[in-house]
């Protein structure tokens, strides 16, 4: 089973928006849509681009890494585009107003 962290409380994160927060020592990108949360691997597979800043697309539930453009599932982590580009995507629990993330 796994362990999950609080990393965020909702109000910390609005809509359509990203940030970056630690578990366990390794940057996770949360993001908002419409109230569900969706947590990646921070780092693109590209050229270690932070995906936590990129654009949050809530239409197609996808990240543009803000580096060079590359585009993630935020459900998956699977590129849209190219399906052997992918980064990680963590389980992500609400409990109240806090937000909590679980490595896989």
């Amino acid at each position: 089973m796994p362990e999950f962290v609080k990393v965020a409380k909702k109000s910390d994160l609005a809509s359509g928006e990203g940030m970056v927060v630690e578990v366990d020592g390794q940057p996770v990108a949360l993001f908002n849509v419409g109230g569900e949360f969706y947590a990646l691997d921070n780092v693109c597979p590209h050229r270690g681009g932070p995906i936590g800043e990129g654009y949050c697309d809530p239409h197609n539930l996808t990240v543009q890494c803000p580096w060079h453009g590359w585009v993630f599932s935020l459900k998956t982590g699977i590129s849209p585009i190219n399906s052997a580009a992918r980064v990680e995507s963590f389980e992500v629990q609400v409990e109240g107003d806090d937000v909590k993330v679980a490595l896989n």
